[in-house]
This record gives structure tokens, C-alpha cells and sequence, in this order.
């Protein structure tokens, strides 16, 4: 009988779920983990913060729709991780992360006084979908099983497990009997009865205005293929969740764009049936709530969602389906396509209006400004990228101009953090998108605030050889706080001038961080930008340097202020007046 680590077990069993790849920075109180998952195949991706750990993995899992998996070490990198968890759980991203603590006999309970210990399993549970503790080595296969049955079951979110070092590192004489994954949870994901894909079908078939709502589940499932197929059948528009962007090429007419509110709103408003696929229908989505959508005296609704608690829970559902949105779709199709089918020209009246709004917000990219305007940088990467690259929106303002001018030509091709809006996680983002698909080009954009967050992951991306390309949009203040406090101090004066002198905000301007110096002193390509003319150029040469890339973009701080759809953000933080 040999001897073998706790760690060696976990790393083990991390392998037969196909695990390729862990993110964390390395520590001896998980050397029996990570030395051990060297030896069976496993990358160890180590990034300069936890918190990128986090990131980078939330980020790989929804683009390679495997299990993402980071680690971090007792006290102080575990604290330092608790942000990144916080999102990934928000964002509903499969992670999971494990944790060393000290070991046995000096915590559960605290002696008092114990070095780099703290109630990890305690403030994770408050986050995490499920946190445990490793008791001893003869559990770990146990607590491991469920939390990997946690992993996989419900909305994806994140799971911890918590081994203490001794257990970690300790070596006992063992020998382990693994199981492949299907013998200790379910394979195959959860279906409808088939009662209820009629039910959902006659309704869809009976509508006069069918329309779909799309959330992330449609990202979590890989139903892209399924969505656009039914949307084309019933010829119904598609409107998303902000974080449900991007599971229709936005090619196709019937994608409505996230950042046309006015057309989701009226096309909410005339849909008699809607079909909610994969989305909790929260904050962003104004709770389903009328005058944003119709009320639901007047409009039914078919919800499907792996997670039964959300069903009905904020716009009634006429027809509640617990179910995989893939399963689903795959099922509903088998049906509707046995019928006659419907002949719907709803979005005819819609044109004329969706024309003139997207005309609207072009007509920004020709006016003149001090430095780049912040369409016209976010067009130019748009224009020189290929269709399938990978988008990561991060900061305030930076994030709305990134969505509101970037064509999403791909499905998947989105990363933000929608939910929690947290500043600097698509630095990591941007990592773990190019582990997850490192044959397709990466394209942040970011502003100059989140990008200040984390930029030595710069250095990270250069040791990796991870081509990103970062281009900062560089105004020197944190743009969206200085409008909320203009209008709210001086009002009149923003209105006429556009702006504030800087003694009439509070705290709200930077200096000036030279990011293309600070890439340079990492190793990476970074050049600077003062003009619209000179962008084009330089993302040229960025893309051809052959390695990670920063653009520090001087943006027009008073065009930058002034982000399209504000107000509708504004909107959003106020409860709908409609039930």
C-alpha cells in the first residue's frame, strides 16, 4: 500500500472531470494539490492577484463551458480572493474553488490568537453556492462528490472546498478507489415532461406576437444553435438579459440589441406570449415589470430555468418549467416542427424606428473632440477584429460605450461582469478568455479606473504567452460618478457647458498613469494614442507585435462623461410603477 497526499486525491479527481487547467498563485499549504495536478496532465495558471484567479476561471468556464477551478492559500489569499468569488457567483459562472486552512487541531474552533485563519468556510457560505470543510483524509472523496454534484446542479455559481494543510500536504498509507464522475452525480441534464413541451408549444403556436427573452442560461447550456433556430421558426424577436448579451450573432434581425432600450421596451410591450429562456428576469430586466412590459393580465409567459425558486418568482408564469434550456429547446423544436407553421411579420413595424436609432448613435462617431472619441475607439477595434473575437467590457462609462458600439457577430463572444459591475475583473476576464480560446483574438476594453485595479496581470499575460490586447480609454476621472455629482450640484451649468470645472466635483479626477510604459516595462507592446487618426494604425500594430498589447487611448473626457443611455441606467435604479 503506497503512500498518498490529500492533495494527490483531489488532483485526481479533479482529472477525471476533465479539469485541465487551475488558476491560483502557488503556496507549500497546497503543494500536495498542485504538485500533484502537475503530475496528472493539469496546467497551473498563476496570476499576480487571487482575485484574477477567480476571474480568470469564472471567465474559461463560460467560454469553454468546462469547470472553471482556482485555489488559494489560508488567511491572507483566501481573504484576497473573497472579490473575485463574489462576482463569479453573481455572474453565475460554474467555478470552483479550493481553499487550504491550518491545519487540524489549531481551528474549528479557533484556539484563539492562530495565525492566517479566519472562518473561511463561514464568509464563503454567505457567497458561494456551497461551502464545506475536509474533517479528515478518509472524507475528502465524500465532501468533493457534493460539492461537485453542487457544481453541476442548478444555476452554475460558485462551490468551495476547504482542506486544512495537514490533510493537504499529509501523506497516509491509501488506496483510494476513484469513480468516474457519472457514478456519483447525473450526466445527463434535467428534461420537461413532454406534457408541458405541448402545453408550451400550443401557446407559442396560438400567440399573435411571440417574442423570446434570453438570459445566461442560453451561455451556460451552449443552446446558441437551438435559440436561433426556434427564433427563426416562429420568425419571434429575441431580446436578452444584459448578461444574456450576445447568444444571437446581432446580425440577425430578429436580435434585438441589449442597448436599444426604447425598441425592447415597445417590443415588450406588444408580445402577447413570451418565452423566457435562462433568465431570473432581475433589476436590469426592470423585474419584468410594466410600463417596461406589459403587464401580465395581458401578457403570458413560458419560463424555463434549471432553478425551480426563480420560476414565477418575479413576473408570473403561466407555464413554469424547470428544465435545461437546450434540453428544452431540442424538445420544443421536435414538436413545433410537427405542426403547421406560423407566419408572423411582427418586426415590419419595428424597422423604420431601429434604423433611425442606431443612425442616431453613429452620428456621434463624426463629431469632432479632444483627443479620441470614444465611439470612434471602440468602432475602430470593432472594424479590425475578426467577427468571432472576444469582447471584455470593464468600467463605468468604458463599458456602455464598448456595448453600445460593438457588433456582437458571434455567439459567446461577451465577457463583463453584468450583474456586479466591478471594476478590474476584465483584466483576469481577459486571461481566462484566451486560456479557454487561445486561437481566437481578445479585445478589452477598459477604462482607465478598472484598468488601475490589476494592470500587473499585464505581466501575466506576457508569461503566458496570452495575446490580449488592452486598450485603455484614458479621461483621468472616474467619468460616471463626475456626472452623477454634476447634475446633482450644479445642475444648470452641466446642462448648457457639458461640463464642470474640476474645483466644482468632489474627488472625482485621477492622474495620469502611462499604461503603454507600464506595459513596456513588463514586456508587452504598448503604444500611445492622442487622436482618432492615429488609432486605426496603432491597433494594426498591436495586433501584428505577436504578444499581449496596451493602448493608452486619450479619450475626450467630456464625450466620455457623456455615455449613450444613461438616463435608462439612471431609470433602473428606481422600482417600475407598474404590477
Amino acid at each position: 500500500m503506497k503512500e498518498i497526499s490529500g492533495g494527490a486525491v483531489v488532483a485526481r479527481m479533479l482529472k477525471e472531470e476533465g479539469v485541465e487547467q487551475i488558476f491560483g498563485i502557488i503556496d507549500g499549504t497546497y503543494f500536495g494539490l498542485y504538485s500533484s495536478a502537475v503530475k496528472e496532465g493539469l496546467q497551473i495558471i498563476t496570476p499576480r492577484h487571487e482575485t484574477s484567479a477567480a476571474h480568470m476561471a469564472g471567465a474559461y468556464a463560460r467560454l469553454s463551458g468546462k469547470l472553471g477551478v482556482c485555489m488559494a492559500s489560508n488567511g491572507p489569499g483566501v481573504a484576497n480572493v473573497l472579490p473575485g468569488l463574489v462576482v463569479e457567483q453573481a455572474e453565475g459562472n460554474r467555478v470552483l474553488i479550493i481553499t487550504s486552512s491550518r491545519r487540524t487541531g489549531v481551528m474549528r474552533p479557533d484556539r484563539g490568537g492562530t495565525y492566517q485563519c479566519f472562518d473561511q468556510v463561514g464568509v464563503i457560505s454567505h457567497i458561494a453556492k456551497h461551502s464545506e470543510a475536509v474533517p479528515s483524509f478518509g472524507r475528502i472523496q465524500e465532501i468533493m462528490k457534493r460539492a461537485l454534484r453542487h457544481c453541476y446542479s442548478g444555476r452554475p455559481g460558485v462551490v468551495h472546498v476547504d482542506i486544512p494543510e495537514d490533510i493537504m500536504n499529509g501523506k497516509v498509507k491509501a488506496e483510494p478507489a476513484f469513480s468516474s464522475p457519472g457514478k456519483y452525480r447525473p450526466l445527463q441534464e434535467p428534461a420537461a415532461p413532454a406534457g408541458l413541451i405541448q402545453e408550451a408549444g400550443k401557446m407559442l403556436l396560438s400567440a399573435e406576437f411571440p417574442m423570446i427573452h434570453a438570459g445566461s442560461g442560453i451561455i451556460h447550456a451552449g443552446a446558441h444553435a437551438e435559440l436561433q433556430e426556434l427564433a427563426d421558426w416562429l420568425h419571434a424577436p429575441v431580446t436578452t438579459s444584459w448578461a444574456g448579451r450576445g447568444v444571437l450573432s446581432e446580425t440577425s434581425e430578429l436580435a434585438i440589441p441589449m442597448v436599444d432600450i426604447p425598441l425592447n421596451n415597445r417590443i415588450r410591450n406588444a408580445a402577447d406570449v413570451v418565452l423566457t429562456l435562462g433568465s431570473r428576469l432581475g433589476e436590469t430586466d426592470w423585474w419584468g415589470k410594466a410600463p417596461y412590459w406589459k403587464s401580465p393580465s395581458q401578457q403570458k409567459m413560458i419560463q424555463v430555468d434549471t432553478d425551480p425558486l426563480i420560476l414565477g418568482a418575479n413576473k408570473p408564469a403561466d407555464i413554469a418549467i424547470q428544465s435545461d434550456v437546450k434540453v428544452f429547446l431540442r424538445d420544443l423544436l421536435e414538436f413545433l416542427k410537427q405542426q403547421p407553421r406560423p407566419s408572423h411579420d411582427n418586426l415590419k413595424q419595428f424597422e423604420e424606428r431601429r434604423r433611425k436609432y442606431r443612425a442616431k448613435l453613429d452620428r456621434a462617431m463624426e463629431k469632432q473632440s479632444n483627443g479620441v472619441h470614444p465611439a470612434r475607439a471602440v468602432h475602430a477595434c470593432r472594424q479590425a477584429m475578426p467577427d468571432d473575437t472576444i469582447l471584455v467590457a470593464d468600467g463605468g462609462n468604458t463599458a456602455i460605450w464598448a456595448n453600445f458600439y460593438w457588433q456582437v457577430r458571434r455567439p459567446n463572444t461577451v465577457l463583463s461582469t453584468f450583474k456586479f459591475g466591478m471594476l478590474g475583473a476584465g483584466v483576469a476576464q481577459a486571461l481566462g478568455a484566451a486560456r479557454a480560446r487561445p486561437d481566437k483574438r481578445v479585445c478589452c476594453l477598459i477604462g482607465d479606473g478598472a484598468m488601475g485595479f490589476h494592470p500587473q496581470e499585464i505581466e501575466t499575460a506576457i508569461r503566458n504567452d496570452m495575446k490580449v490586447l488592452y486598450v485603455v480609454f484614458c479621461d483621468r476621472q472616474w467619468g460616471m460618478v463626475k456626472m452623477n455629482q454634476s447634475f446633482t450640484l450644479r445642475p444648470w451649468k452641466m446642462l448648457l457647458y457639458k461640463r464642470l470645472d474640476p474645483h466644482e466635483t468632489i474627488a472625482a479626477d485621477l492622474g495620469e498613469i502611462r499604461f503603454d510604459e507600464l506595459a513596456r516595462s513588463m514586456g508587452a507592446h504598448g503604444e500611445y494614442v492622442n487622436s482618432n487618426e492615429e488609432l486605426e494604425p496603432a491597433i494594426k500594430r498591436a495586433m501584428e507585435s505577436g504578444k499581449a498589447a496596451v493602448l493608452h487611448v486619450n479619450v475626450d473626457p467630456v464625450a466620455h462623461m457623456w455615455a449613450p443611455g444613461l438616463r435608462y441606467f439612471k431609470d433602473m435604479h428606481a422600482e417600475p410603477a407598474g404590477k
